[in-house]
């Protein structure tokens, strides 16, 4: 019996991917540079972690070439399509993906040169359409690009303030695309957000794990350059065991007359 709620986890190795496997998530999404707001992960990250993840997880992985915004110009364009065709050939479920033009909106061409580059590869949106000019708009043209799913905050800082605009999502999608919820995801915060009619959580279970670089700064990061974040296990598993309990109780009916919670 299928789970009532699919997980995505954010993954920048293959630990994080059998951290993924272990909660029964169906996804992960690989990437790097997650302070950044994740880029594309190295070539040997991506077969690492699909050798990691076997048939349990579907690896699909970030093509963002850069921190920043989301209009690329042409050279940053034939590089996305590169890591695209690379990490499909390198064994990726798929590749999640995101460009603007300059007025805000998704940049068409530019995305269907993306998807059609994946060839039949699942193709995702990434938060892109959280900082879009007219984000119900940007929706419809990912419907019309036929793309499986988009990752959105609901256009706020988290999930759980964007509950109303994923809720909108969710009405406008009808199932044409999974809508994913995904931006400062906690086992707290898993009911509110599901709540909205979201079936798709993403989140990234992440801890820092603090570093020495012995005073010395090798880049413009606010916060220590030895620090780094891992995927930590139990987290991932309290917001695994809050998403399902939520979704559970959520189609379970309350009375005789089955009325949902």
């Amino acid at each position: 019996m299928s789970a009532p709620v699919t997980l995505e986890l954010i993954a920048q190795d293959a630990a994080a991917v059998r951290v993924a496997a272990s909660i029964g998530a169906a996804r992960v999404e690989l990437c790097q540079a997650l302070a950044l707001g994740g880029l594309t992960p190295s070539l040997g990250t991506i077969e690492a972690a699909v050798q990691a993840a076997g048939d349990a997880v579907g690896v699909h992985v970030l093509i963002r070439p850069r921190g920043g915004g989301f209009h690329y110009t042409a050279d940053e364009f034939a590089v996305m399509e590169s890591d695209v065709r690379a990490a499909v050939a390198a064994g990726a479920a798929g590749v999640v993906i995101g460009c603007l033009d300059e007025a805000g909106r998704f940049d068409l061409d530019g995305m269907r040169r993306l998807r059609d580059a994946a060839g039949p590869a699942g193709v995702a949106a990434h938060r892109a359409i959280d900082v879009s000019a007219d984000p119900l708009q940007a929706l419809d043209a990912l419907i019309e690009l036929g793309l499986d799913r988009v990752l959105t905050s609901g256009a706020a800082p988290t999930a759980l303030a964007g509950r109303e605009t994923l809720r909108a999502f969710v009405e406008r999608a009808d199932g044409r695309i999974v809508v994913m919820a995904g931006g400062g995801v906690t086992a707290a915060d898993a009911p509110g957000i599901l709540a909205s009619g979201v079936r798709d959580l993403h989140f990234s279970a992440k801890r820092t794990v603090a570093g020495d670089a012995g005073g010395v700064s090798m880049g413009s990061a606010g916060s220590g350059v030895g620090d780094y974040e891992v995927a930590d296990a139990e987290i991932a598993h309290e917001i695994a065991e809050a998403a399902r309990a939520a979704a559970t109780s959520a189609s379970s009916p309350s009375t005789p007359g089955g009325a949902a919670r």
